[in-house]
């Protein structure tokens, strides 16, 4: 069975070049593509999309706003889903990102165990296209 393939919307160059193997390490997900900022990370999806089989995103990018992609994406009727990893997890904001699609959403500070174990556990693996 094929690993997971995420695409990875985060501005802070740590925290990506981190995420990534750490991601790969404790769930079997592989980062095919990453974005800084809405624009970079909305044409990604457009022309890339079918490749990964969900979005990690944070809410504050280098330009726009995660926010702004989860709107996007409803707009354009995406179906991939959408796991907010982000340090602005108040109640507002997870209600806001629910409405807007988003399919869950963890504290980056307080949650990180268990967005990995969602990534490995609440994901279907990749399923190879014919």
């Amino acid at each position: 069975m094929a690993s997971p393939h995420a695409f990875l919307i985060e501005d802070n160059p740590t925290i990506r070049d981190n995420l990534i193997p750490t991601l790969a390490e404790i769930a079997g997900v592989e980062v095919v593509g990453t974005a800084e900022g809405q624009r970079e990370a909305m044409a990604w999806l457009r022309h890339h999309g079918r490749d990964a089989d969900f979005v990690i995103l944070d809410l504050f990018l280098a330009e726009g706003s995660g926010i702004g992609v989860l709107e996007q994406l409803g707009a354009m009727g995406c179906a991939l889903p959408v796991v907010v990893l982000t340090n602005y997890a108040t109640p507002d904001i997870r209600q806001r990102c629910l409405a807007l699609g988003a399919a869950a959403l963890f504290d980056k500070s307080k949650e990180i165990e268990a967005f990995f174990d969602y990534c490995e556990r609440g994901l279907p693996p990749r399923q190879l296209q014919h």
